[in-house]
């Protein structure tokens, strides 16, 4: 990220540069003495957790707004669905009914990522978690088509990496998983869900909540496999039981591969509801 901003005032990369070269006494080895905004541990006080979440905000809104990055298509999708023909630990080839998933969604990705292209990098950038399975076939399309994509990766317990086709540039790192969900979302005009866990659902409803209660403005959202969100989420029950409108299933549709999630987008720009960049709060 760059400051082109000009100040005043003393630029606070040339105090923390100064403070590194000051004299080593008993006073400048104490933590109090330590400038607080370069002090790890002070800033990882429980006591600081407002600070950091603004942080978390910033660092990829200001990296993204220099990038130029105004509006985003957002795949979310389970990590555990593989790639057809990916050996297991055994050595034999897992065929899961779901691994099909993969290629739609990276078949989906690199199309899409041609209309970024034609938007100069700055429309249509494709956005996923940045991790294996679904994501992973979502910046690998991207990549496929010679565009850019964003990865917004997220600490876990056990240990993971982005996955090798994130543009390096645009490849985030979050604590908060409610932070990382307003990235998602904040420059949002598409979001798919392909099949997956409890992750998918909840990065699913909260769209979906957002959108249903008009503090987000109504985008396409698009689910892969009607079977799938079919069989573990009864939609029509929710709308039978009075827990949702009728109208509220009508905020998404089911499509099976790329070329239907791509003509369910254009047919959706073509009617009278709103495709526009959603606002940004």
């Amino acid at each position: 990220m760059s400051d082109n901003r000009r100040s005043a005032f003393r630029d606070a990369t040339a105090d923390h540069d100064a403070a590194a070269h000051i004299p080593d006494t008993a006073q400048t080895r104490s933590p109090t003495h330590r400038l607080a905004f370069c002090d790890e541990d002070f800033l990882l006080r429980d006591e600081l957790r407002p600070v950091r979440l603004q942080l978390e905000l910033l660092k990829p809104e200001l990296t993204l707004d220099e990038a130029g990055v105004q509006s985003t298509v957002v795949l979310f999708g389970g990590a555990r669905i593989p790639e057809p023909d990916t050996p297991d630990a055994a050595g034999s080839t897992t065929r899961t009914d779901l691994s099909s998933f993969y290629t739609e969604a990276r078949r989906f990705a690199s199309e899409i990522t041609k209309r970024a292209l034609a938007s100069g990098n700055r429309d249509w950038i494709v956005t996923t978690g940045g991790g294996p399975g679904v994501m992973e076939a979502g910046n690998r399309g991207a990549q496929d088509a010679g565009g850019v994509s964003i990865g917004l990766n997220i600490v876990l317990p056990h240990e993971q990496a982005p996955n090798a086709y994130v543009t390096p540039e645009l490849c985030f790192n979050f604590h908060y998983f409610a932070v990382r969900k307003i990235h998602f979302l904040m420059r949002a005009r598409v979001i798919c869900a392909f099949p997956g866990g409890f992750g998918t659902l909840d990065e699913l409803f909260e769209a979906l909540t957002l959108i249903q209660t008009g503090r987000m403005q109504r985008v396409p959202v698009l689910l892969f496999g009607r079977d799938f969100w079919q069989n573990i989420i009864n939609w029509e029950g929710l709308a039978k039981a009075g827990t949702i409108s009728d109208d509220d299933l009508d905020l998404f549709c089911f499509v099976e591969t790329a070329q239907e999630a791509l003509d369910a987008i254009d047919a959706w720009g073509s009617t009278d509801r709103r495709s526009d960049i959603p606002g940004r709060t």
